[in-house]
């Protein structure tokens, strides 16, 4: 049985290698290592309450980190999702969103929002079909030569 919990502070060395090595299948050790940087353990000092983890009695299988944002008292926002590679394609993430959408709805957020990279084709039709809304391509949106594609998703 797999559960789904609130993140803790303490998981961010487990998240850390999850990334490195769920997505070392598909990139190189130096660019795993890169993109785990996006998961810096600030997240999880401040907005565990907010990011989730699926685990069972083999450890962490899957997280979602969100937040809830200070800033727009209406919105939430999910900045990074990993699913182990043996349960992708199994509504994983798909649980792992719904639940946080039902944790904003009830904490009075009515919008949720993300990012990604333009050529990751995946996440764009996986937000789509989660009933987001893409931008087009938006140029240098996280600095020169980084497009992204933003979403948006009424709750």
């Amino acid at each position: 049985m797999q559960d789904v919990r609130r993140a803790r502070t303490t998981d961010h060395t487990t998240l850390v290698e999850c990334v490195q090595r769920w997505w070392g299948d598909s990139r190189t050790q130096e660019q795993a290592r890169e993109l785990s940087l996006l998961l810096p353990r600030l997240f999880l000092q401040h907005f565990a309450d907010t990011s989730l983890v699926l685990e069972d009695v083999r450890g962490i299988r899957a997280f979602l980190v969100g937040f809830h944002s200070a800033d727009h008292a209406d919105q939430a926002y999910i900045h990074f999702v990993g699913v182990g590679p043996e349960l992708r394609q199994q509504g994983v993430a798909r649980r792992l969103y719904t639940t946080f959408f039902e944790r904003a709805a009830a904490a009075g957020r009515t919008e949720v929002r993300a990012i990604t990279s333009p050529h990751n084709t995946g996440s764009i039709a996986f937000h789509r079909a989660l009933g987001f809304t893409p931008s087009a391509p938006i140029a240098d949106y996280d600095g020169p030569a980084l497009d992204r594609v933003t979403f948006r998703r009424a709750l």
